[in-house]
């Protein structure tokens, strides 16, 4: 089975036809969030079922954190701290450079957030974006069953420290990414996950002052479904799928796939210049290196 699916010729461009799909750690159980530390050459991960986040160093994998109050998805700010969503203790955190942790939003409106998933950073504003399903507290597998006090919904919070709702049109807001200009965010829809005929497909909003306008759907991915993404300098989009990786344009065009086998949850581009792609797929810390950088 070859490794990439090129349905483009354009995706000749953003490959390397003599890099190897690497294994970084295996024997976890259900990998997500990693976030690449350029200065320390580090990348952090969440195992989620396991209740730790690994980290990765010139191959050497060990616990960063455990327990990690589940936490999943990770971004790090314009000071380099450390932003994580936990799905048990149902907040977003912030890691300063010391090592010190604070709560930077655990409710809205007087109600405890669900269990936040994804988190990116608007590096013009220095605002955090999260997404906020009830995966986390849905099951004991992933943080354990807690009951709503919120509708799914996708947050905003201000550098002032302001918490806003930026979207409640969606039944499960997932992954989150920027588009290099940050003119737009794109929002993964993974639905009902008890529902197999749940609406899943990637969103695409247009960022004015702060806000989001022009929702609409930019593409439906198969097998699977779209979990984490990222865009790269050329804007195009990398997003996690059923059979691994897929490549899209601005516009929503399939490039072509990078096709592992397995079922991807999430991905991040790291290494020197941002060229190589961090994968992580079920129990599996994949990585390879690409002819493309990630948008910083």
């Amino acid at each position: 089975m070859s490794l990439y699916d090129i349905q483009d010729p354009r995706f000749n461009h953003l490959i390397l036809g003599n890099a190897q799909l690497e294994t970084l750690a295996e024997g976890c159980r259900w990998l997500e969030g990693p976030v690449w530390f350029a200065d320390q050459e580090v990348l952090l991960f969440s195992d989620i079922p396991n209740n730790r986040v690994l980290r990765w160093c010139e191959n050497v994998v060990t616990t960063y954190q455990s327990p990690s109050d589940f936490a999943n998805g990770h971004a790090r700010d314009n000071e380099g701290r450390l932003i994580s969503c936990l799905h048990h203790g149902r907040a977003i955190t912030r890691r300063e450079l010391d090592g010190r942790t604070s709560i930077l939003a655990d409710e809205y409106d007087g109600k405890r957030l669900n269990a936040p998933n994804d988190v990116t950073i608007q590096r013009g504003t220095g605002a955090i974006w999260f997404s906020d399903p009830v995966y986390g507290i849905m099951t004991d597998y992933e943080g354990g069953k807690q009951a709503p006090e919120r509708p799914p919904a996708l947050y905003r919070l201000d550098a002032n420290g302001t918490l806003s709702i930026a979207s409640d049109d969606f039944t499960g807001p997932n992954g989150l990414a920027f588009s290099p200009d940050e003119t737009r965010l794109y929002v993964t829809e993974t639905g009902d996950q008890f529902d197999p005929h749940t609406e899943r497909h990637i969103r695409v909003f247009d960022v004015q002052d702060g806000k989001l306008a022009n929702g609409r759907i930019f593409a439906r991915i198969s097998p699977g479904y779209a979990d984490g993404i990222r865009c790269d300098v050329d804007g195009n989009l990398w997003c996690s799928a059923g059979d691994g990786v897929h490549c899209l344009s601005p516009e929503g065009e399939m490039l072509g796939k990078i096709v592992i086998g397995d079922t991807v949850s999430n991905l991040c581009f790291g290494g020197r210049h941002l060229s190589r792609l961090f994968i992580c797929a079920g129990t599996r810390l994949l990585a390879l290196h690409t002819n493309s950088r990630g948008a910083a």
